[in-house]
């Protein structure tokens, strides 16, 4: 492609890519990877010739068309294009991007912004799942600066609560794949679970570390991240992903005692990289994995208890806030994160 494709750039969370409608890019998928990987600057490390950060944060695609479900009002599809392999995945969801997807429906005509906040309803095409955005709009636009704070961005910036219903199993088929809270892999205990992101969660102990180390430490320990992806691709077929050798997930968790006020600490791999922080799935994920008695994360953390259950992630940025609805069997109804987003410039990416 020459003409290049009209694409808005946003950070979402403590992610960041650009944001697509889905009829403005090539219907042939074989073909709409291809520009995506030229355009990110895929495969190199630094994607020096490409718009993408030399980060898998940094290096993601949100696909937005108006949907014909009668219970959503845009359709999301993610895609992660990996930095140094040629290759772009629709294997996962991501939920920081899906911060941006609300502005980004307002802003190209797709849903109308009411007079003060607009809730937007998104089906997450990865996963068959549902998420409601609520956004401020005064005066029928949409509202990016505010007070909200999240860890991993600097500043403040309108608030926006992304809500979650229905999503254990999105991707594995059960919140427990195997029907265990805990399996043993190579001799180390983990939790298989998938309360809308595929994760392996671990005490960080079992793996030698303190699950304390910060993200540059832990990206140079070779052995470690061999380990982990030995557990990952046991993993894959136990919670119905089959291989998962060039895929992006499972994520592994490495979890340890909360330091800082929170529930439990961890340290996220996406999967061969340390994320800065955490993903907003997978920090569900994890924050219902502290909640099965006999797991790996139940031990380490520290619960409120009660009907909702506010947890504190702690990650290397601080922490993600997971709202957690239990019913009377202790079972995760609904899952609420706050997220924001930034708009940052809206134009044309040539390939």
């Amino acid at each position: 492609m020459t003409k290049g494709v009209r694409t808005m750039w946003m950070r979402g969370g403590t992610s960041k890519g650009g944001f697509f409608l889905a009829a403005e890019l090539p219907a042939d998928v074989a073909e709409r990877d291809a520009f995506l990987l030229r355009a990110y600057g895929s495969p190199d490390a630094r994607q020096i010739d490409g718009m993408g950060g030399a980060d898998p944060l940094t290096s993601k695609v949100a696909v937005v068309s108006a949907s014909t479900r009668e219970d959503a009002d845009v359709d999301y599809l993610f895609l992660q294009v990996f930095v140094d392999e040629a290759l772009v995945s629709d294997a996962q969801n991501c939920g920081n991007m899906l911060a941006g997807v609300g502005p980004f429906a307002i802003e190209r005509g797709l849903v109308a912004a009411g007079p003060e906040q607009t809730g937007v309803r998104i089906f997450m095409v990865n996963t068959g799942k549902l998420a409601q955005a609520t956004l401020q709009t005064p005066g029928g636009r949409v509202r990016y600066d505010g007070d909200a704070r999240i860890d991993g961005v600097p500043g403040t910036a309108a608030p926006i609560p992304l809500a979650f219903e229905d999503i254990a199993g999105s991707s594995c088929g059960a919140l427990l794949p195997t029907g265990r809270a805990r399996d043993v892999i190579d001799g180390v205990e983990a939790t298989l679970i998938d309360n809308g992101m595929p994760c392996v969660v671990l005490r960080a102990g079992d793996l030698g570390i303190s699950g304390y180390e910060d993200r540059q430490t832990l990206d140079a320990d070779d052995a470690l991240k061999a380990r982990l992806e030995a557990i990952r691709l046991q993993a894959g077929p136990l919670m119905n992903l089959g291989d998962v050798s060039a895929q992006s997930v499972p994520k592994m968790m490495l979890v340890a005692a909360p330091r800082n006020g929170g529930a439990i600490s961890v340290r996220s791999f996406i999967p061969h990289r340390c994320h800065a922080s955490i993903g907003v799935l997978g920090a569900v994920s994890v924050a219902t994995a502290c909640l099965l008695p006999g797991s790996p994360a139940h031990a380490l953390a520290v619960l409120p208890g009660g009907s909702q259950q506010t947890l504190a992630v702690e990650h290397p940025s601080g922490s993600t806030g997971c709202v957690l609805d239990l019913d009377e069997a202790g079972q995760v109804t609904r899952a609420a994160v706050l997220r924001t987003a930034r708009k940052l410039f809206d134009g044309v990416l040539f390939d």
